[in-house]
């Protein structure tokens, strides 16, 4: 599983040739959700509140990365590192 980005105690990570519709894995203190691109939605799993209110501010603000990764995986080709919101861009 290709790590795309990890902050406070967060990873986040994407399958390559992933199911629809985009989104990313995020896994915090053995808990995982599968997060949507386009609205910070929840797919499936579960993370604690706070966990997923930090993922889901960063999905919406990094969503273009977040897609072009999305085709990145789609197309086979390597993933970039996303800054997680701990650190400066």
């Amino acid at each position: 599983m290709p790590t795309i980005a990890t902050f406070y105690g967060i990873v986040i990570y994407m399958y390559w040739r992933d199911h629809a519709p985009p989104h990313i894995h995020a896994m915090y203190q053995g808990h995982e959700a599968l997060i949507g691109l386009n609205a910070g939605e929840v797919i499936g799993g579960n993370l604690p509140p706070n966990a997923l209110r930090i993922v889901r501010e960063w999905v919406i603000l990094r969503r273009s990365e977040l897609a072009e990764n999305w085709q990145h995986g789609r197309d086979g080709t390597p993933f970039r590192r996303v800054p997680g919101p701990d650190e400066s861009t």
